[in-house]
């Protein structure tokens, strides 16, 4: 079975996870599909392989050499809430010819690199994507595929030498749990890499730092006909609120290493309005800056309306760049692992976070790989079977400069 039998293969376990189970494995067919992949590598030979009751699927390749450090890849069993990854129907598009991809006839749903460019880069080749109606589960069974397809390769070849392999699946990356759980001591490897990246080439040791806010406006309701110096209403002051955040900080408005305050949920009427916000910046300290100002700006709506805002901040993750700046030489080899595939590797900071990040704080240093797939979450996601091919063989070659080194 190749990397991409093994993909076609995933994407059809339903894995969509969910932020309101409050459960470990979040929804049922996480475990399902762990148990899976459990019974996989127990058909391939692998050793010390544990899945515990929270999802967490472990594995080993022995070492066929001594004296290597012990390298980890990590992948995530769960896809977004975005959209439904039930009945998942994958397409091959063989040798994709530039022009448009009609995903569903029926919807009129078409994928066209006049909204996507990025499909040109493509041209000639086989691309999987979805029929229009659910994502297709890319981010991040192709990690999983290539993982497995990988340690495959290694046993296969056993004049390639390597170190003792690490593997890892765990659940709930979507909805930022997926690190919660994860046992580092139990993983026992030097250090990792998450195999979670798009297309081909990322490799990323920056991401945001990261955190939620809550604001909730307490209001007043009186009949709007007496309402004059009596009502207070909420969803008006929310709206204060809003406007006094500088309008181009915003996800649509940035880029880069650019930070933001992201209004994500609203929900409110003139009695009680609560807004849900996500702070992010690469920086440390203008990361704080960005929670100082929550709080300066509750202190000044409260000097308007006394007792009417609350504000709850909770940091959800860090910028992994200071945890992996003392190890960059596991960038080193991802970089040259890369150039040894003929590919170019792409160093660019994640706007978003990576399992990597929590666990890079956890004391296992994970930077974050390339997958292969794009535009994930939603419809439109497609993954070019060269990328699934390339991510499979870098692994592999991180082995073996491991021991080589």
């Amino acid at each position: 079975m190749n990397v991409l039998d093994r993909f076609l293969g995933y994407v059809k376990f339903d894995t969509q996870s969910d932020e309101l189970t409050n459960m470990t494995p979040s929804t049922p067919g996480q475990m399902i599909f762990a148990q899976h992949l459990k019974a996989e590598l127990e058909s391939l030979g692998l050793e010390e392989i544990t899945l515990d009751d929270n999802g967490y699927l472990m594995a080993t390749l022995p070492a066929n050499t001594e004296g290597v450090p012990t390298v980890g890849f990590i992948a995530h069993l769960d896809t977004s809430p975005d959209m439904s990854g039930h009945n998942v129907k994958p397409r091959i598009v063989k040798g994709y010819d530039g022009g448009d991809i009609t995903l569903n006839d029926e919807l009129g749903i078409v994928l066209s690199p006049s909204e996507f460019p990025e499909m040109l880069n493509y041209i000639g080749q086989d691309l999987v994507t979805t029929d229009g109606t659910t994502l297709l589960g890319a981010d991040d069974k192709a990690g999983i595929a290539e993982i497995i397809s990988a340690v495959v390769y290694l046993q296969e070849h056993p004049e390639i030498k390597h170190g003792k392999i690490r593997i890892a699946f765990n659940p709930d990356e979507e909805i930022g749990q997926g690190a919660h759980k994860f046992d580092v001591a139990l993983f026992g490897a030097d250090w990792a890499y998450t195999m979670d990246g798009g297309e081909i080439g990322e490799l990323e040791f920056e991401n945001f730092n990261a955190a939620m806010a809550k604001v909730t406006f307490k209001g007043r309701n009186v009949h709007p006909g007496s309402a004059k110096h009596k009502m207070i209403n909420s969803m008006r002051i929310a709206n204060q609120f809003v406007i006094m955040l500088p309008r181009w900080e915003t996800p649509e408005h940035t880029e880069g290493y650019e930070g933001f305050y992201h209004l994500v949920g609203m929900q409110g009427d003139v009695e009680q309005t609560t807004l849900s916000y996500i702070i992010r910046d690469h920086d440390r300290d203008r990361f704080e800056r960005r929670k100082k100002e929550f709080e300066h700006l509750e202190r000044k709506i409260n000097h308007e309306y006394p007792g009417c805002c609350s504000l709850e901040i909770r940091d959800q993750y860090y910028n992994m760049r200071e945890k992996i700046e003392p190890v960059m030489h596991i960038i080193e080899i991802a970089e040259q692992a890369m150039r040894n595939q003929d590919v170019t590797p792409k160093v660019q900071p994640i706007r978003g976070g990576t399992d990597g990040a929590q666990l890079s704080f956890k004391g296992l240093p994970c930077p974050n790989i390339f997958a292969g797939g794009l535009n994930f979450h939603g419809r439109y996601e497609f993954v070019p079977v060269p990328s699934l091919e390339k991510a499979t063989m870098v692994i592999v070659e991180i082995a073996k400069l491991v021991a080589e080194r």
